[in-house]
């Protein structure tokens, strides 16, 4: 592969290089809807049952679109789905009656039993091709990328701070998924 890019100039290696991260996301989702429709999820669903799971806090339609990159009307229509599956269910907040909090189903936590074991073995696979090393090398470049988009999307931010306070912000959760994931394999099962 390293050879196939040695010939490309500059340019054409950013084009590559964003097809290849376009085509390794959509890839990357693809493989992932697939894995979790066996467990009667989307990706998108199985994110937002994640982020309501592992966050301490009531969750409100709000806090999902920030955690998920989502716009309010979007996450907004992905739980009025997920409501009707029987996932969610909403709950006013009793001190304030304009804020609405989202809450998982026991369907839902079931759903979570098979699902997180599903993801987590479909993720190892997706990143088998790579050693511990190049994870690294992957990660630190991915950082510098959101690091640009960020100085984009967020002309004058301090895009170091952003991207430190979205690493701490998200760890907890990640975590806990993985703990959770871990605990629930048929490895860990059988120890």
């Amino acid at each position: 592969m390293a050879d196939t890019m040695a010939g490309y100039e500059s340019e054409e290696l950013s084009v590559m290089l964003c097809r290849m991260l376009y085509l390794s996301y959509t890839r990357f989702k693809n493989g992932l809807d697939r894995t979790l429709s066996e467990c009667g999820l989307t990706m998108e669903q199985y994110l937002v049952l994640v982020n309501i799971k592992y966050n301490d806090a009531p969750m409100r339609i709000t806090d999902l679109a920030s955690w998920l990159e989502r716009s309010t009307n979007s996450m907004s229509m992905l739980v009025d789905r997920m409501v009707k599956a029987g996932l969610l269910r909403r709950i006013r907040d009793k001190h304030d009656r304009r804020v609405v909090n989202v809450f998982l189903t026991s369907k839902a936590e079931t759903a979570l039993e098979q699902a997180g074991p599903a993801s987590w073995e479909f993720t190892q696979l997706a990143m088998s091709a790579l050693s511990d090393e190049d994870k690294l090398t992957f990660a630190n470049l991915g950082k510098a990328v959101n690091c640009k988009l960020l100085e984009y999307l967020n002309p004058g931010a301090d895009t170091g701070a952003v991207l430190e306070h979205d690493f701490k912000r998200r760890d907890h959760v990640l975590k806990g998924w993985h703990r959770q994931v871990h605990l629930a394999t048929p490895k860990a099962k059988r120890s």
